[in-house]
């Protein structure tokens, strides 16, 4: 049996929560564009949550870019999809299933940009999300009137100028429009974008004031793990309980965080799915939970996964079940990062949010894999680390032992000992990796110095790659040399 509106009553009752009958007539409040998992497994789960507690009563219309792939898989199951949500949370498991009616249908851009722009005509729209990668938001000069735009700002002010156009010019037509994209001030960056290809279409001054000041521009910060499909046992194991065939199944963690930057008290009537969920928070600034995620997760992942996987563990999980390894995360994360985050939180706050990470990279479900994770190694060094390295030295004038460790750990797993078409790869146990670092060629030549301290200088006052002088730190130089020479001879931490 397929997944669809018309099979609804035969699922079983008990493994799956069903929508009910009248979310699937709820007016369509929502344009969305993307199809991707992260969209549907969190801002899309957070609106059909609220649609079963009659909080928000409005679904969503989404948009594809391009014909294909998961379009047709929309369709035959009526844009039913189910999500499994699988986690920890403070030391128990926690599983859920539920069938999401929060999509009401898919549009492709390429065939159906008239329909989609006839959107900016209905009322009842007053929210825009997306999630188009990182480089979505990119200005590309082109016509809005091509049907459709090449680039999501090109998309998004055709919709805006067709919006513009309907309500007359009037305040009380704007937009709630919030990117998800993972790029720092996503709506800021955007709107700018926006205004500068409204210039590059000569739209006039008086739509370009409406656009700026008649829509509320959200910049926003999502947090949930959302793997997609489960491999194929996983995906045939589910199945089989839930009683059912779902081609569009997706497998997320049970945190989930979606801060939005914003007034509550304008955005809140708009945003009433927030009332469902502790997960949305709508809050004037939103910097405090941008910092804690960079620097507690992301900065623990990327100081870890270069000794994590020189130790032998090839997930997150793996290093959680390993009593050393454990130690070092906790290490690192609670008693360095959470003191050295530059930034002005609420006391109690970090090691609060460290104590749901550690939950995180616990949660049996996931196979987060740390090779994954060095991808540009150096750049998400400097990013998410070198500030609380930094901080740290202002602070406490110390050696943080952990980070000394995992640099070492990044600077042994930057040693590229095979070249390759182009291409640099590290060893252990006689295996190759790839180094996938856009400054794998500086470390190949910092390796040929033949002593390891020479080597460990060479990298530290390496300020084009840190923005800083790494050896001017009372210590660090001389721990992180002791460190790379003790993993060279054990192999990592086990």
């Amino acid at each position: 049996m397929k997944l669809s509106i018309a099979e609804l009553d035969e699922v079983p009752d008990g493994g799956v929560k069903k929508p009910n009958a009248a979310s699937l007539r709820l007016p369509e409040k929502v344009l969305q564009f993307g199809t991707g998992v992260l969209l549907r497994g969190l801002p899309d789960y957070f609106i059909d949550q609220a649609n079963q507690h009659g909080l928000f009563n409005g679904r969503v219309v989404v948009v594809k870019s391009t014909a294909g792939g998961d379009g047709a898989a929309f369709q035959r199951q009526d844009n039913l999809y189910t999500l499994c949500v699988r986690g920890i949370e403070h030391g128990h498991r926690v599983t859920e299933n539920r069938i999401s009616s929060a999509i009401s249908r898919v549009l492709t851009a390429t065939e159906s940009w008239r329909e989609i722009l006839d959107l900016a005509k209905a009322q009842n729209i007053r929210i825009v999300i997306s999630n188009t990668t990182e480089v979505g938001i990119q200005l590309v000069e082109e016509s809005i009137h091509d049907t459709p735009p090449s680039s999501y700002p090109g998309k998004l002010l055709a919709f805006l100028y067709a919006r513009y156009q309907a309500c007359n010019g009037s305040m009380d037509g704007g937009l709630v429009i919030i990117p998800t994209e993972l790029i720092s001030d996503n709506a800021t960056k955007l709107r700018s974008i926006c205004l500068a290809l409204a210039r590059f279409n000569q739209l006039g001054d008086d739509f370009e004031t409406w656009m700026v000041t008649g829509n509320h521009w959200c910049n926003s910060l999502v947090d949930r793990i959302v793997p997609g499909r489960p491999d194929a046992a996983t995906l045939d194991q589910i199945q089989k309980y839930l009683g059912y065939e779902d081609d569009l199944l997706l497998i997320c963690e049970s945190y989930r965080l979606w801060a939005i930057e914003g007034s509550k008290e304008l955005l809140g009537p708009i945003l009433s799915f927030a009332q469902g969920d502790s997960g949305v928070i709508i809050a004037p600034n939103i910097e405090e939970f941008k910092e804690l995620k960079l620097r507690m997760l992301n900065g623990t992942h990327t100081i870890a996964c270069g000794l994590a996987f020189l130790s032998g563990f090839d997930t997150v999980r793996d290093t959680m079940e390993n009593e050393a390894f454990s130690d070092f995360i906790q290490t690192v994360m609670m008693d360095e990062i959470a003191h050295s985050i530059p930034a002005n939180l609420s006391e109690g706050i970090a090691h609060q949010f460290g104590h749901k990470v550690l939950d995180r990279f616990r949660n049996p479900y996931l196979d987060h894999r740390w090779i994954n994770i060095t991808l540009q190694y150096s750049s998400k060094l400097k990013l998410r680390v070198i500030p609380v390295l930094l901080r740290h030295y202002a602070q406490k004038d110390s050696v943080p032992q952990a980070m000394a460790m995992g640099f070492a750990g990044h600077i042994l797993f930057m040693r590229p000992l095979k070249v390759e078409d182009g291409k640099y790869y590290g060893e252990s146990r006689g295996i190759h990796y790839p180094i996938n670092d856009d400054n794998a060629g500086l470390y190949n030549d910092y390796w040929k110095q033949e002593d390891p301290a020479l080597v460990v200088k060479s990298i530290l006052q390496d300020q084009n790659l840190w923005s800083a002088d790494l050896t001017q730190l009372k210590g660090f130089e001389h721990e992180v040399h002791e460190q790379l020479i003790s993993l060279r001879e054990k192999g990592g931490i086990s």
